[in-house]
């Protein structure tokens, strides 16, 4: 039987997911491989999509064309929006997922794509055969039966089943997430090509029985009314009158850090066991204790995991404490005095990659037609991962077909930020997007991301005919209303400063532009209709689209005039046959970290770490660059 295939997809997360349904799109013949068919997009961690930055990272992958967005709207069971108190530029959706009706849907989906196939095999090598000049070059699959698939690249998406090891106090096995099998011998592999890899940890809560657990003692937490779903697929009133499902907020107290910190010698985390860095911006409950001896309560969340299952996630208190004490610290809390464990907390351990070995196409340097996407580039999180999946699929599927890659930069999207903070500084530590890691964050919200990426969607082939054409009819709505708004004045008349009274304005004592008045403080587009009998019928992400835009045109521009400013920067490519160690001038660190990152461009080496504003200026003063 003759085994073959374009593209090799390694690991059916939703990194994985993304990569083959994008690669098979785009018209490669595509396999997707996995441990089991019935873990793809399984979602071993929290049962939610979005959040601070990660919502961000939603948006931009449903403007390009991936999946996740269709997804999660799918199987929202509530939906929220985070800082809300605060500036458009860091509003982050964030829902509540029906996980297994997640793992459902993207499993139809895949299935049903034309040019995918999904082979239930683990991959334990890769098969390579040397370019012209040594490199070596992806040719192949190997699986743990013996079977061979040639193929023209592969994309790793191993998530968390590389090598992986299970935690839960002084008891440790092999195994991936959620009592899956962990992927043994491709770390192997991959070294023996001369790949870094690096160890991780990460883990995640005790699942309780929803009936053990007393609500009327907890803080109820709703769903917002009319959330707008991420994808633009979806119909923008399509959860209004939705009855969403509520999660509750408890604290941790005296009794409960009393009990960690009397076996906290028996979480595997501190024991000496676990020798992977863990998430800091996810830590596990004892870590918060050691790290935050002075909080009196730490905030847990207790989140739904599915419409029909009795299972509850408590967000926040992720443990790898041995059995007995995940019983006594939950029933310290309030509300928990009988709580029933389903499943229980623990780490996990597993095989990265050290990033900096890749190119910002997220392609490897050493070993040619090899991809790397989610958590075997050294970040957490479902959201990073499917960005990084829909970047190396598009970006595989490109370099078969003969076409220069996708490459996003840093001012175009929170995607560009992760990739670029990925390939030019690495991380020592699981990578989480947060938005105060974009410089361009007031330029890089969820209400543009299509304006800013569908246009690269398009191009790149993922963005059809009917979606383009509701694309360019919603930019036009925005457009057409900002200029009209701008264009029409109010008369300091009598009816008009009633009105404005009536909304808490002062009055007004010479004309002024429907623009200038929706930037007041205060004032949001809707309050004006009294004042605006004229104004035509909207979309809500129309007039989302158009607030925003009026309310911050003035720091937008402000950003923008930055962008174009570094823009020649950004762009000027460095020679890849460059000799920084003949650079007089350069230190010795600078011109060793440029040699084994080969930066495209300047702007990529400015973001070096060790690499210092002065080593720019020499390697700019031996370019000739002003």
């Amino acid at each position: 039987m003759n085994l073959t295939t374009e593209i090799a997809v390694i690991g059916a997360g939703h990194a994985g997911g993304e990569a083959a349904r994008a690669a098979a799109r785009l018209g490669c013949d595509t396999v997707l491989f996995t441990l089991s068919l019935d873990a793809i997009a399984n979602m071993p961690c929290n049962p939610s999509i979005g959040g601070t930055g990660k919502g961000h990272l939603v948006y931009e992958i449903d403007a390009l064309g991936g999946e996740m967005g269709r997804a999660a709207d799918a199987v929202t069971l509530q939906s929220r929006t985070l800082n809300l108190g605060k500036g458009a530029a860091v509003h982050s959706k964030r829902i509540q997922a029906d996980r297994r009706a997640y793992a459902a849907y993207m499993k139809r989906v895949l299935e049903k794509t034309p040019g995918l196939r999904l082979v239930q095999a683990e991959v334990t090598a890769l098969i390579t055969e040397p370019d012209a000049d040594g490199t070596p070059r992806v040719c192949g699959v190997e699986t743990r039966l013996g079977e061979r698939w040639s193929c023209g690249g592969a994309i790793i998406a191993t998530g968390t089943h590389l090598d992986g090891r299970v935690f839960v106090g002084d008891r440790n096995y092999a195994a991936g997430p959620d009592g899956l099998l962990p992927a043994v011998g491709l770390s192997a592999s991959l070294e023996a090509l001369g790949l870094t890899l690096m160890r991780f940890k990460t883990g995640t809560p005790a699942r309780v029985k929803r009936q053990s657990v007393d609500f009327s003692v907890l803080e109820i937490q709703p769903g917002e009314d009319k959330p707008t779903p991420y994808s633009a697929d979806t119909p923008e009133d399509a959860f209004d009158g939705m009855e969403q499902l509520p999660c509750h907020i408890v604290y941790t107290n005296a009794e409960t850090h009393r009990i960690i910190r009397d076996n906290i010698s028996r979480s595997a985390m501190y024991s000496g066991q676990i020798h992977g860095t863990g998430p800091r911006y996810c830590p596990s409950i004892e870590d918060k204790l050691v790290r935050f001896a002075d909080k009196e309560r730490h905030q847990l969340f207790v989140e739904p995991m599915g419409a029909d299952t009795d299972e509850l996630y408590i967000q926040g208190f992720s443990t790898s404490l041995p059995p007995d004490v995940q019983h006594a610290m939950l029933r310290s809390l309030e509300g928990f005095a009988n709580a029933e464990i389903m499943r229980y907390a623990y780490a996990i351990e597993y095989d990265c990659a050290d990033p900096t070995q890749m190119t910002a196409d997220l392609a490897f340097r050493a070993v040619r037609g090899l991809w790397g996407a989610g958590q075997f580039n050294g970040t957490s999180g479902y959201e990073e991962a499917a960005a990084q999946g829909l970047v190396a699929g598009i970006n595989a599927a490109l370099a078969l077909r003969g076409r220069e890659p996708m490459i996003l930069p840093r001012a175009s999207s929170y995607i560009g930020t992760l990739i670029d903070d990925l390939v030019t500084k690495g991380t020592n530590e699981p990578y989480r997007m947060m938005t105060s890691r974009s410089e361009y964050r007031l330029l890089l919200r969820q209400d543009n991301a299509d304006r800013r990426l569908t246009p690269v969607g398009r191009e790149v082939g993922l963005i059809g005919d009917e979606r383009w054409a509701e694309y360019e009819a919603k930019q036009e709505a925005i457009d057409a209303e900002c200029a009209r708004l701008e264009s029409t004045y109010l008369s300091p008349s009598a009816e008009n400063n009633a009105i404005l009274g009536e909304l808490g304005q002062v009055p007004l004592t010479t004309g002024i532009s429907l623009g200038d008045l929706l930037r007041r403080p205060g004032i949001v587009y809707a309050a004006l209709a009294k004042l605006d009998p004229a104004r035509p019928a909207l979309s809500r992400r129309v007039v989302t689209g158009v607030e925003v835009g009026i309310k911050y045109a003035g720091y937008i521009k402000r950003q923008l005039a930055e962008v174009a400013r570094l823009e020649k920067r950004e762009a000027y490519r460095l020679p890849e046959d460059i000799d920084y160690s003949a650079i007089t001038g350069l230190r010795i660190e600078a011109a060793q970290k440029l040699t084994r990152l080969r930066p495209k461009t300047l702007g990529q080496a400015t973001r070096i770490s060790g690499v210092s504003p002065a080593d720019i200026g020499v390697l700019m003063i031996y370019l000739g660059i002003k």
